[in-house]
């Protein structure tokens, strides 16, 4: 699979831990890196603007989708490339899927769970086939991973699902995870996860 660009979920706070931003800001940096592209909520605050910000000082392009509510509350990124304004939050998350060839999840509340466990639905229903992966900084996604293992324990979730989500602790590792999946491995799991 051939990767140009990345959709990264994550919080419009930066959260308690320094080491969420530090995240964040090797994410945009090692995108640009890598020569991808960032797609992303468009804010420019919390995680999402370090995210932003570290990729566009890295030289990357960065694409931001953003609801014109948000828009009018002044926490849109003005200095992006490519800001894109829509009409409402379901409409952002639809353009942000449609233009991203993978996507992760940074740290994050509510919204950035939501948008993750949606890709992983869409994926779990045969959707798509783009991978998507957990930035597990500083352990925060450890109870989110046990619950999706318990919720394997209670067959409510089949294992070839589970098996769908990449985990790793360092950004560099996750995008080289990203990058590498064999597509032939991910449809075997997802076409087993259809069965």
């Amino acid at each position: 699979m051939t990767l140009r660009r990345v959709c990264v979920y994550c919080g419009s706070s930066s959260g308690s831990r320094p080491d969420y931003a530090l995240a964040a800001q090797a994410v945009g940096t090692a995108l640009a890196r890598r020569g991808l592209e960032l797609v992303y909520g468009g804010g420019n605050v919390g995680l999402m603007g370090q995210v932003a910000d570290a990729a566009l000082a890295a030289g990357g392009h960065v694409i931001g989708v953003i609801p014109e509510s948000l828009m009018a509350r002044e926490v849109g990124h003005r200095g992006l490339p490519d800001l894109r304004v829509v009409g409402t939050m379901h409409i952002r998350k639809a353009l942000m899927a449609e233009l991203a060839d993978a996507f992760i999840a940074l740290p994050g509340g509510f919204g950035t769970i939501e948008e993750f466990c949606e890709v992983l639905t869409w994926a779990q229903l045969g959707l798509h086939r783009k991978p998507f992966g957990l930035l597990n900084t500083a352990g925060f996604y450890d109870p989110l991973l046990a619950f999706f293992d318990h919720q394997v324990k209670e067959r409510f979730v089949r294992s070839e699902h589970r098996e769908l989500i990449i985990s790793h602790t360092e950004p560099e590792a996750l995008l080289e995870a990203l990058a590498t999946i064999q597509v032939p491995n991910l449809d075997k799991w997802l076409d087993r996860a259809q069965q």
